[in-house]
């Protein structure tokens, strides 16, 4: 059983932000593969079905970013989820818009639902899929919670498909295969 984690901040306000990509990641997935994510448990939103034969949960943690360690922890001790099949999709400041990276762990990069995410969980070995939303010019509060521009949205939507492809990569092949897939990947 694979656990696919989408970051992001609950509420209006926040749909369609930067910081929300890994919420929008987790829906393109949903979609994709026909999972609903309908149900509230774990302080967080949930939905249980297969990617390519495999069983696989996704979860969107409503316990705004900086707290997010909380709803991974309470899913995965429910779960037993082994730690390396956790798959944590993620905004990253540090990466020009229309890059992904994956990394099979590290340390959190300043990003607070990561930094959460590994407080709860005891360690920084899982899976991150980063998706690049390009550097603050100024405020980083005001970068991560403001939308994309037009251009950088369409731009993004390709990312977002790429998302799709790199997590189930992830699944059927392994990270390190999806590492070497799209980790030099740039949407224009």
């Amino acid at each position: 059983m694979f656990l696919i984690v989408g970051l992001g901040n609950p509420g209006k306000e926040y749909e369609n932000t930067r910081h929300n990509i890994g919420f929008d990641a987790v829906d393109k997935i949903s979609h994709k593969y026909n999972i609903d994510i309908n149900r509230i448990k774990f302080k967080g939103m949930y939905g249980e079905g297969s990617i390519e034969g495999e069983k696989v949960i996704l979860l969107k943690p409503l316990t705004y970013m900086n707290s997010s360690g909380e709803s991974v922890r309470e899913i995965v001790n429910f779960y037993k989820i082994d730690i390396k099949n956790i798959i944590i999709i993620h905004d990253d400041v540090d990466l020009e818009v229309g890059r992904i990276r994956i990394r099979l762990k590290g340390s959190s990069g300043g990003h607070n639902g990561i930094k959460s995410i590994i407080y709860h969980l005891g360690t920084e070995e899982f899976v991150r899929l980063k998706l690049g939303v390009g550097k603050a010019e100024k405020d980083m509060v005001s970068h991560v919670l403001g939308k994309f521009s037009k251009g950088d949205r369409e731009i993004e939507e390709k990312v977002l498909n790429s998302a799709v492809e790199a997590t189930s990569t992830i699944i059927n092949e392994s990270p390190e295969s999806a590492m070497n897939k799209f980790n030099s990947f740039k949407a224009e």
